[in-house]
Order: C-alpha cells, then sequence, then structure tokens
C-alpha cells in the first residue's frame, strides 16, 4: 500500500491568471501532445522562438536515439535570451546580482546586449575562439558568469562549466575531454566575506600537456595570483578595447551549446550535450508553465551556474523569457539564516527556487527567521535536485509560503534539459515530497524493467520518458556508445528502447509520481550526483588503500552523504583512525572536490562479495542504514565477512 498523503489545491487567486488554470486545461494540452505529437511541439517552437530561418520538419526519428529536432531552422540562442527584447525590454532588469558581501548590481537587457557583445569580440578577436570551438567556465557566482555563456552562445562556442568547488584534478579531466582551447575563470570570490582563490585550481589543472591554450581571467576579489606569460590574460583590462556590438552567429537548431558533465556509474564522467533549439525551447516553455513568471515578476533560482539548474533556470530560461533574474554569490546563511528572507523582501522576489539541502539547513539554523521578513510577494515555491522531506515541505509551505504559495517539487535531470514531472502551481493540486504528473508534451511514464509495460499504483518501478522530447540530451560528448548504452539499454516497450531516467518511482491510487531514488551506484548528495566508481576511484589513489566500496547513506541535511567502506594494504589496522579518515578526504578533495567528502569512513577487513568477485553493495547499503541484512549471505565468497563489518559500524 502507498502512503495517503495530504492534498493541497492551488490558490484560487493565484489560479485565475495561471498559464495553465486548472487540470482539465493540463489534460487539454497532454491529450493535444498524444494526439498530434509532432503538431503540439512545432506550433509551440513557432510561437515561442524567434527563428532566423523557420525549420522544415520537426522531428526525425530515424536513427533513435540519435533524434534531430527542428532540422532547417536557424537562430542563435543569445539573440533568443537579449536582442529580441530590446524593442520592449530594454531598461528592464535582466538580472539582479548581489555579492556575498552585499555589493549589489543591477543590469538591464540593453546593458547585457553591450556586455555580452564586448565579451563576444574578446573572445573571437582577442582569443580566436570560432564556432564549434569548445570554451571551458571555472567561475563564481558572477555576472560575468552569465556573460561568458551567453557570449559562447553568440559566437557559436560551445561552453563547458565545471562547478567552482571541482578540484583541479576534475577540472584537468573535462578539459581534456572537451579539448577545450580556452579557460575562462576568475582570480577568485568571496563566501562569508572572505576571499576563496579559483586561479590557482586553474594554474594546476593546466600543469604539463594541455590544449589549453589561453586563460581569461577575471579580477573578482583582488587577490595575488600568478600569472603565465602568453596565456593569461586579464578581463578586466582586455574588455576595456572591445566594441559594444557583434553579429550572432547563425546556428544550426540542433548545433551543440554547451557540454555539461555528470557523473556516471564509471569514474569517467559524461559530457553531457545539449543543442541549441530544442534546449532553449523548453527552458522558455518550463519558466511560464512551472514557475509562471510574469513580466513584472522577479524570480530567484539559488542554484551556481556550474549545475544544470543554473543554466536553464539561472540564465537561459528566464532571459529567453524576458524575465528578471537574480544572481546570489554568498551561501544563504551568511551571516544568518535570514539572509535570503532578506532579499527575498527587498528584491520583492515572486518566485523562489532553492534545494531541499538548503531548506534543511534554513529550517535548522534559522526556523524563525521567515516571520521577521515580508515575505508576501512570494506566489511560488520550488524544489529541485532530490526529492523534499515531509517536514522540510512543512515549514517552507507555512513558514516561508504563509500557506498560501504553492511548492513545485521539480523532477528532472542534467540529461533532460528541464523539467520533466512536476506540479504546476495554479492547476495541481499538490501531496507533499509528489513529483505529481509529467509536464505536458513529456510522455513519461513508470515501466517494469522486465515487461516494459506500465507498473500499477503502489509497485515500484524503472522512471522513463516513452517518447524524445526537444530539450533531452543529444550525447555523450566523443562516445556515442556510452551514450545508447547509459539511457537506453535498460528498458524497452512494445519491443523498442526508451531512455531510462536511473531513478526509480512509485505510483499511487491517483496516478501521482513520487521519485523513490536511483537504481545504480549513483549517490544524491545535495541534489548533485555523485558516481560511486569516481569516489571510489579517488580513494584508490591513498596509498594505504587496498580496496574500497562507497555507498549513499541518508543524511539528514543534504539527503544522502557518502559512505566508504576501506580495506588497508596494511593489516595492521591504523595507528590513528581520525588522521587516516582526514588522509583519506584530503585524496577526494584533491581529486574530485568539496562536494565528495565521506561523511563516514569504516575500515573494514573485507568487502562481501560473490564468489565471482562481484562487491554486493546492497549488503553494504543495508549495514549503512542500520537495517537488518535479508540478503542471502550463504553464496559469498567470505560470509563472516558482513556480521565483522556490521559490529564495526555499530560500534
Amino acid at each position: 500500500m502507498t502512503e495517503v498523503k495530504p492534498v493541497f489545491k492551488p490558490n484560487k487567486e493565484f489560479a485565475k491568471t495561471a498559464r495553465i488554470k486548472n487540470m482539465c486545461e493540463y489534460q487539454a494540452l497532454q491529450d493535444a501532445a498524444m494526439e498530434d505529437y509532432e503538431g503540439f511541439w512545432g506550433s509551440y517552437a513557432k510561437e515561442k522562438i524567434d527563428w532566423i530561418e523557420p525549420f522544415t520538419n520537426v522531428l526525425d526519428e530515424s536513427n533513435t536515439p540519435f533524434v534531430k529536432w527542428f532540422e532547417g531552422g536557424k537562430l542563435n540562442v543569445a539573440a533568443q535570451c537579449i536582442d529580441r527584447h530590446l524593442s520592449s525590454r530594454k531598461n528592464k532588469a535582466a538580472i539582479i546580482f548581489e555579492g556575498d558581501r552585499g555589493d549589489k548590481q543591477i543590469i538591464t537587457y540593453l546593458e547585457l546586449y553591450y556586455n555580452v557583445n564586448r565579451f563576444s569580440n574578446l573572445l573571437k578577436n582577442e582569443f580566436g575562439v570560432k564556432k564549434g570551438d569548445r570554451v571551458v567556465i571555472y567561475m563564481p557566482m558572477i555576472p560575468e558568469a552569465a556573460y561568458a555563456m551567453l557570449a559562447c552562445a553568440r559566437i557559436g562556442a560551445i561552453h563547458s562549466i565545471v562547478f567552482g568547488g571541482f578540484s583541479a584534478e576534475a577540472l584537468r579531466d573535462r578539459i581534456a575531454d572537451a579539448d577545450a582551447k580556452v579557460v575562462i575563470t576568475a582570480d577568485g570570490a568571496f563566501r562569508k566575506d572572505k576571499p576563496y582563490m579559483l586561479k590557482p585550481v586553474v594554474d594546476e589543472a593546466l600543469n604539463g600537456e594541455t590544449p589549453v591554450q589561453k586563460v581569461l581571467v577575471v579580477e573578482r576579489n583582488g587577490e595575488d595570483v600568478t600569472w603565465t606569460a602568453g596565456r593569461d590574460y586579464s578581463y578586466n583590462e582586455l574588455i576595456k578595447h572591445q566594441a559594444p556590438t557583434c553579429d550572432a552567429e547563425v546556428m544550426d537548431a540542433e548545433d551543440p551549446l554547451f557540454l555539461l558533465y555528470t557523473s556516471g556509474s564509471t569514474g569517467k564522467p559524461k559530457g553531457v550535450q545539449h543543442n541549441s533549439a530544442g534546449y532553449i525551447l523548453w527552458a522558455q516553455m518550463t519558466m511560464e508553465w512551472v514557475f509562471d513568471v510574469k513580466e513584472n515578476d522577479t524570480y530567484w533560482c539559488t542554484a551556481d551556474v556550474g549545475w544544470i539548474t543554473g543554466h536553464t533556470y539561472i540564465v537561459y530560461g528566464p532571459l529567453a523569457m524576458g524575465a528578471t533574474t537574480v544572481m546570489f554569490e554568498g551561501v544563504p546563511t551568511y551571516p544568518d539564516a535570514g539572509r535570503p528572507w532578506k532579499m527575498v523582501e527587498e528584491y520583492k522576489i515572486n518566485q523562489f527556487y532553492t534545494a531541499p539541502t538548503a531548506i534543511r539547513v534554513l529550517h535548522k539554523s534559522g526556523e524563525d527567521e521567515p516571520a521577521k521578513y515580508d515575505l508576501s510577494s512570494l506566489k511560488v515555491l520550488g524544489t529541485v535536485g532530490e526529492p523534499i522531506d515531509p517536514p522540510a515541505w512543512k515549514w517552507y509551505y507555512e513558514a516561508v509560503g504563509g500557506s498560501k504559495c504553492a511548492i513545485v517539487d521539480t523532477y528532472w535531470q542534467t540529461e533532460t534539459g528541464g523539467h520533466i514531472v512536476s506540479p504546476l502551481p495554479g492547476a495541481t493540486p499538490i501531496k507533499p515530497a509528489c513529483a505529481t504528473f509529467p509536464l505536458p508534451g513529456i510522455m513519461a511514464e513508470i515501466l517494469d524493467p522486465q515487461t516494459g509495460e506500465k507498473v500499477e499504483a503502489g509497485e515500484g518501478g524503472y522512471m522513463c520518458v516513452t517518447r524524445p522530447w526537444p530539450s533531452m540530451i543529444r550525447g555523450i560528448w566523443g562516445d556515442p556508445e556510452r551514450f545508447v548504452k547509459s539511457y537506453f539499454g535498460d528498458v524497452k516497450k512494445d519491443g523498442k528502447p526508451v531512455y531510462f531516467t536511473g531513478d526509480g518511482a512509485i505510483y499511487d491510487t491517483e496516478g501521482y509520481i513520487t521519485i523513490t531514488g536511483r537504481t545504480d551506484d549513483v549517490i544524491n548528495v545535495s541534489g548533485h550526483r555523485m558516481g560511486t566508481a569516481e569516489v571510489e576511484a579517488a580513494i584508490k589513489k591513498h596509498p594505504n588503500v587496498a580496496e574500497v566500496a562507497v555507498v549513499g547513506k541518508p543524511h539528514e541535511i543534504k539527503g544522502e552523504g557518502i559512505f566508504a567502506y576501506v580495506v588497508l594494504k596494511s593489516d595492521k589496522g591504523v595507528a590513528d583512525e581520525v588522521e587516516e579518515v582526514k588522509a583519506i578526504n584530503n585524496v577526494i578533495k584533491k581529486e574530485i572536490g568539496n562536494i565528495a567528502l565521506c561523511d563516514d569512513i569504516v575500515f573494514a577487513p573485507g568487502l562481501p562479495k560473490t564468489r565471482s568477485g562481484k562487491i554486493m553493495r546492497r549488503i553494504l547499503r543495508s549495514i549503512a542504514k542500520g537495517e537488518t541484512i535479508t540478503q542471502d549471505i550463504s553464496t559469498l565468497e567470505d560470509p563472516s565477512v558482513v556480521e565483522k563489518i556490521e559490529k564495526m559500524v555499530k560500534a
């Protein structure tokens, strides 16, 4: 039996002016997509995109999963986000920036146009960047990060943003895989009123052989950095000499827009490729449908541009629809847990989008803070990255939203480009911690992995999308075989492979979808997927580690934490476990970054393996969670190791 959850109906006043006002309108849209799939998407593509040349074909599925959308169409994504708004919105705020220390900038659409054009000219004329070149962006949350993205889009370069918390090793791997010729970075930024550095990480990443020819450095925090002659250049100096106009490159609908590397179940990160037209179409449509952003609204997504959420819902989606988007450099609890609510009050923010991890932190460290501020401007609250637990949902709904704002618990991935399952704030009766229903045009179903049939209510299955959609991943950079194997090799419907998200899910009796978590060896840390193989590969670089197995463990704040079982080369154990744990985490920090640090490390006498050598991670997950072992351990190579590990974990 599935849990019976309370239902929260949409705010009637809000629903009156919402783009999708009720479930009848939602169902009509979904029915239209089912009846004429290409007509549905073609109509929206004509309405939402300013085409330089119109498309001649909506969808080509002849080489599935290597599909093509809107063939023949020509556009430029930067022009879609900026140029087309100048006639009606040139003096409207495009980006409101607030720095960690409280410094502020308001950038209008006209100013954004000039800033992006100057950046485009810098890349073209000073660095020789041209259409199809890859540019790695390793930046803090400052406006120049958005300028860099849009400048690449304007001149047809493919950007690949690497999250500023990743290590030099992780950055080096991504630079090499993308074969990037330019890196855009900053000297550093500010966190909790103190400078932190990025340029030294880039310097370390570029030691030895590298495809990078030039490094552009935004001088943000004024700290001293090393400059390599002939390679490193100051953005602050070069930008002064650039012209404020730059023609937008004419791009095909299926030309790549960006790469974004994500963890997989193997150690090597995957370069997820998104293309131009389909991605920007869905980014705009979901901004309008899921957040119901209107012309005079101010919208704030708290993510970092280093993740897909920042790509789609800080930069591309809001700007494509002509919205005002907030960029925030700092952390939500500095100088205190009232910081976000102070900003909501000051900027009269209407839509607020954050991660359950942030909500749990804000709840724990500042439960009463929302009551100190005027949050009456809020209309829609969003969550992203992982399912939100009911206690956090309740506090978010009542304390932050005043029991009047819809909470859109959005389900999507780096690979989907935008939301695929989510409530609609004016239409969907919401059940806490439920992703609810597929968005119009998205053919998402929970399927039985064996039969490919849609599962019944209460039965777990695999969350799949059974038809291509415009913003879907177009490939893994340089590895088409891995693309097919990673996403289209697990489930078939009517004998044809379908897109499998990697997540399990369950229907309730009313058809509501609840995501139950990963079915593969990927851990969701604060909404960010970390491949267990990637973390294990890092730990194995510690000279005293013989074997390691990493699993996820429920975490009060992060949703999931990383739990590592480590077998040492020496059978004498360790003299100081605390120091050895620090040493292993230091290796992880160097290889990947702080995001992958282990919350728990147990020095085990061995690992539970089958006689063929396969590590039984299900057993290790159960031990980490404190669950009773129900699996048959008699087939293990050494069943006694399970009891030994259990005792060590409980000790």
